[in-house]
């Protein structure tokens, strides 16, 4: 795979954007939902985003984290999402619409092989998100993503 430049190109956009930086987003495993949820929340102050009863999403100051329950993480633990079986370690960007397109044109042009094809996620809904997850050489999980809104990263 030749290189792309794709994330000098967008340093140098983020450079033009008078230093705005985008929120990250990184998911992690945990043994125990109601434990983590009160660490993040009680202890942290962390507010919370949407929930269900495998993850919980966390504005981690103002960066969405995603805690995914993986009571015994063996191999690569993943929970359904969306019908999707989604690595529950993974970490990734959130791009703005446009960036995230043009990455998934190029990823999908080089032929990247996708854990998960770039779709759109809670389509019409608060938190509509374009998504996609693929692995780094070494067999990390990416996801990169983009919301239609920026306002509903952390939204319930």
């Amino acid at each position: 795979m030749q290189h792309l430049g794709y994330c000098s190109n967008i340093l140098s956009s983020f450079n033009r954007k008078s230093m705005s930086l985008r929120p990250f987003h990184v998911a992690f495993p945990v043994t125990d939902l109601a434990a983590t949820r009160n660490f993040y929340e009680t202890l942290l102050g962390c507010s919370i985003g949407r929930t269900s009863d495998r993850w919980i999403d966390f504005n981690f100051f103002g960066h969405q984290i995603t805690a995914h329950l993986a009571p015994s993480a063996t191999g690569t633990p993943t929970n359904p999402v969306d019908g999707k079986n989604v690595p529950v370690q993974h970490w990734g960007v959130i791009l703005e619409m446009n960036e995230w397109q043009i990455l998934a044109d190029r990823l999908t042009q080089q032929g990247i092989e996708f854990i998960i094809k770039p779709y759109t996620r809670f389509k019409g809904e608060v938190g509509e998100q374009a998504t996609m997850f693929f692995l780094d050489p070494s067999g990390n999980a990416l996801e990169f993503k983009a919301f239609a809104q920026d306002e509903a990263i952390f939204a319930r």
